[in-house]
């Protein structure tokens, strides 16, 4: 294996696997990640259709991978309100795992994946070093997309690492009957679930939890019995649901706090550049998204069509623009649905004026994007 490349990506999710294929077409790039693909990620698998124009231009044909259109939105609270809404975009239903290998057969058609994870990135007067857990590259420049949180983030000494953060997410895979062209939000105290079907009939349970509010049951079905099945919907969907896997993926020490879309010198795209809340339900767009404009930046950069400190300013301005507002929606309607004296006002409101819940849904998304690189 070479030791220097134009592009070294740091992280292999959704985000890097797009920059990947998009940059590798033109460009010498390696994609580092120390996972073995395909594997399952933690994530609410919901696509916003948004960004499926983006696919086309990546040569992925996301019908053949899913038949699964979700077009309605079930809303329900623990005060057993309960609203549905048609969906202004709608989205697909598809898991990480048959995404993500979708994605890295076309990154592998290069040969430029290796297994093995970014410990740091230092800048010098050439380019930059990167370092991982089993050896050192350099190159022209390094794309950060490690995810929500992450080791390098340490070491690049990045503001949000430094706070503990109150949250932590469950996803597990089930065998339930449901309704294929909906997505279930569902409130519990101090968190919510979000329920929709992917590929093959299977449902995907994620949900965000309060750490402090889990921290004192002994286990997560306990957690899921006790405090998830006071809502009466989640109450029947344990009741008739069956796991697929023994056990679920987590992750906690979520971070909602504002990441900068640049660091230490280099770009970052999807989570590692800012977190959406989940219950909008457009991380998975985001990252996709992101990882285009990171890509069309990076090509005039290597053209020498910007400066290093254009193409930093630029991404900065591009990456605000498309997403900043999302993430500020996100925000305000987390603390809304999270808190119990606001919620049960605001979803009044909500029940006898049918048009808001589309509305506010509206401005945690974008529209329907194609991208020239």
């Amino acid at each position: 294996m070479k030791s220097s490349y134009d592009i070294i990506i740091a992280g292999g999710g959704l985000a890097g696997l797009t920059a990947a294929i998009l940059l590798g077409k033109d460009y010498d790039v390696l994609l580092i990640d120390p996972d073995t693909y395909p594997r399952h990620k933690l994530c609410g698998e919901y696509l916003s259709n948004e960004v499926l124009p983006l696919f086309n231009q990546l040569g992925i044909n996301i019908q053949a991978l899913t038949d699964v259109s979700i077009s309605k939105l079930h809303l329900t609270l623990n005060s057993n309100f309960s609203q549905k809404t048609s969906l202004p975009l709608g989205a697909v239903g598809v898991s990480r795992f048959c995404l993500d290998k979708a994605l890295y057969d076309k990154v592998i058609v290069k040969g430029c994946h290796k297994k093995d994870k970014v410990v740091n990135v230092i800048k010098d007067s050439t380019g930059f070093k990167v370092i991982t857990k089993q050896d050192e590259f350099t190159a022209n420049q390094v794309l950060i997309a490690t995810g929500k949180r992450s080791l390098l983030d340490k070491s690049l000494d990045r503001e949000f690492i430094k706070f503990k953060t109150p949250w932590l997410a469950i996803k597990r895979h089930y065998n339930y009957e449901m309704d294929k062209n909906e997505v279930g939000l569902h409130h519990f105290d101090g968190g919510y679930a979000g329920i929709s079907m992917v590929e093959n009939d299977t449902v995907n349970l994620c949900y965000l939890a309060n750490n402090k509010e889990f921290s004192k049951y002994k286990n997560v079905q306990d957690f899921e019995r006790k405090v998830l099945s006071k809502n009466s919907y989640l109450e029947s969907f344990f009741e008739k649901a069956s796991p697929l896997w023994e056990n679920p993926l987590s992750i906690s020490q979520i971070s909602f706090q504002k990441k900068s879309a640049v660091v230490n010198d280099c770009l970052a795209v999807g989570d590692a550049a800012g977190l959406i809340h989940p219950l909008c339900g457009n991380g998975m767009a985001m990252a996709i998204h992101s990882a285009f404009i990171a890509s069309k930046f990076l090509k005039r950069r290597l053209e020498k069509q910007l400066s290093q400190e254009e193409m930093l300013q630029g991404y900065t301005r591009e990456w605000e623009g498309t997403f900043g507002s999302r993430l500020y929606a996100g925000k305000k309607l987390q603390s809304l649905l999270l808190q119990p004296s606001i919620n049960k006002f605001a979803f009044k409101i909500i029940k006898h004026v049918p048009k808001v819940l589309p509305t506010i849904i509206k401005h945690t998304h974008g529209q329907s994007v194609t991208y020239s690189l």
